[in-house]
């Protein structure tokens, strides 16, 4: 009796584990039958097993489409039955991902990040104004900001100016500029106020102080 045990770690490998070792030897009976007829009846069969398995399913556009995608996949494409869809290819589940190229707007002047390009480049498209040197400024600010982050010295206007100018593409010339940036000393201490307010304040208990004495 014990030599009759089955074993998990004995037993073939479950493709979908969500709908069971049952249904997949169903998929696997179905693959034997000798008459394409037949296999057509015992799929559309399971396909209707599926569907009572996988409820949630029902809400999902294409239901019918999934469960016959996901028939073939347990039967490892093997499965000769007709399907009212395409069926799916081997190589296409199997294929990766194509990699993702890491966007580099300006290697050069990391430090500033991808966000004060998208910035400047629609600054350029704003007409002349005062909203657009409204705009214009507030960037050279943070630029000031950024490169403070990354060099804690003090940094003066003109580089953040020939920075800018570089980064338009010519387009933004604040280099003859007599308005000044925000000092380095305001926008550190912006920071650091901002990364305190963000410590959880714990409020001490005083009420053994505040209670009376008798």
């Amino acid at each position: 009796m014990i030599d009759d045990i089955e074993y998990n770690t004995e037993r073939e490998h479950l493709i979908i584990p969500e709908y069971g070792r049952h249904l997949q030897k169903m998929i696997n009976y179905a693959k034997e039958l000798p008459t394409k007829e037949e296999r057509n009846k015992v799929a559309k069969s399971i396909i209707n097993v599926m569907g009572n398995l996988q409820p949630h399913l029902r809400d999902v556009p294409d239901f019918q489409h999934k469960l016959w995608d996901q028939l073939f996949i347990i039967a490892d494409f093997q499965l000769d039955a007709d399907s009212p869809y395409p069926m799916p290819s081997k190589e296409q589940l199997t294929a990766g991902p194509e990699p993702l190229e890491y966007p580099q707007n300006f290697p050069k002047y990391r430090f500033y990040g991808n966000n004060i390009k998208t910035m400047i480049d629609i600054a350029n498209t704003w007409e002349d104004g005062d909203l657009k040197e409204a705009l214009v400024y507030t960037i050279a600010n943070h630029m000031k900001k950024c490169f403070l982050n990354w060099n804690k010295d003090t940094v003066e206007d003109y580089v953040i100016f020939n920075h800018l100018y570089e980064l338009s593409d010519g387009k933004i010339n604040l280099k003859e500029s007599k308005e000044d940036l925000s000092d380095s000393t305001s926008l550190m201490r912006n920071k650091k106020k901002y990364s305190s307010n963000k410590k959880p304040h714990h409020k001490k208990n005083t009420s053994n102080r505040n209670r009376k004495r008798y």
